[in-house]
């Protein structure tokens, strides 16, 4: 890397360059003479140093904590339609983002059609279920595709409890008492979070509505909890049994640090920003009617 340059060819860029997801902890965003620049005392994959950022071939700038941001980098940042979100360290909490990302609505535009037209959405609804299951349900009703993904989900639970060696009483969560569940229903709480805001920081460097899910849909973030359940098999149970497993044998603490860091460690790993961000643009840049251009 030369020195004082972050240049996308040259730097590591933690989980998705080829997005152009750019990952910052540690420093000072701020402007100068014109230029976007990044001061950081080192952390991560970067040095200490004082380097100028590319902003205009970067999509989204993704704030870890221990990072400032002047006045004059918000503007820039807005002028030029480059997004930026405020996460968790390695992305494991989603606290905010600047309303400026991809300088296009299509996606947007889709992802409104698809969920607002019954035979579209149930499609979308067995693709996302064919991901997470191995195969394509049959084209039946939405509650229906609920109830057999909730049917096959017992028996993952206790498939990887068992693989983790965990006593597994099954899933049982009381939103009034959420510390009084055994450790590894709470390990599961704290890794779907973790999950969620991975998810949605995909959503937000994508464009997309998080309000608009095709699955859930109360919450007004239905659309991140649809991406973040694709990788509940292979990402949030084997973080949260994994974690149970360090908290009752190795004896670590408490369950919410210890899922943390054991998320962020696998969100690095095993580039889920990145992945995430491949299936959300599969999913709906599949359904193009080549009306929305």
């Amino acid at each position: 890397m030369l020195k004082g340059r972050l240049g996308l060819d040259t730097a590591r860029i933690p989980h998705a360059d080829r997005h152009g997801l750019l990952w910052l902890g540690r420093g000072q965003l701020y402007v100068e003479a014109g230029t976007l620049r990044f001061r950081t005392a080192g952390g991560g994959d970067l040095e200490r140093g004082d380097y100028g950022l590319p902003f205009q071939m970067v999509s989204c700038l993704v704030l870890q904590p221990g990072t400032s941001v002047s006045h004059d980098a918000l503007r820039l940042l807005a002028r030029h339609g480059t997004a930026l979100v405020c996460v968790g360290e390695d992305g494991v909490r989603f606290y905010a983002s600047l309303p400026a990302g991809p300088d296009a609505s299509a996606r947007a535009r889709r992802q409104v059609k698809i969920w607002s037209d019954a035979a579209r959405r149930v499609h979308a609804v067995r693709q996302l279920y064919a991901w997470r299951l191995g195969e394509v349900l049959p084209a039946i009703d939405l509650d229906a595709l609920r109830g057999i993904e909730g049917a096959r989900m017992k028996e993952t639970y206790r498939q990887l409890a068992a693989q983790f060696g965990i006593e597994w009483q099954g899933r049982r969560y009381d939103r009034s008492a959420p510390g009084e569940a055994d450790v590894a229903n709470q390990a599961i709480n704290h890794a779907a979070s973790a999950v969620e805001g991975a998810a949605l920081t995909a959503v937000a460097a994508t464009g997309t509505l998080p309000q608009l899910g095709f699955i859930h849909e109360d919450s007004g973030n239905a659309f991140a909890l649809d991406i973040a359940d694709l990788f509940r098999d292979a990402v949030l149970l084997p973080v949260a049994f994994g974690a149970t497993r360090k908290v009752l044998r190795d004896k670590e603490g408490p369950v919410e640090r210890v899922v943390r860091h054991l998320a962020g460690e696998t969100f690095r790993r095993e580039k889920v920003v990145s992945r995430m961000i491949d299936r959300i643009k599969e999913l709906l840049d599949a359904d193009d009617d080549r009306g929305d251009t």
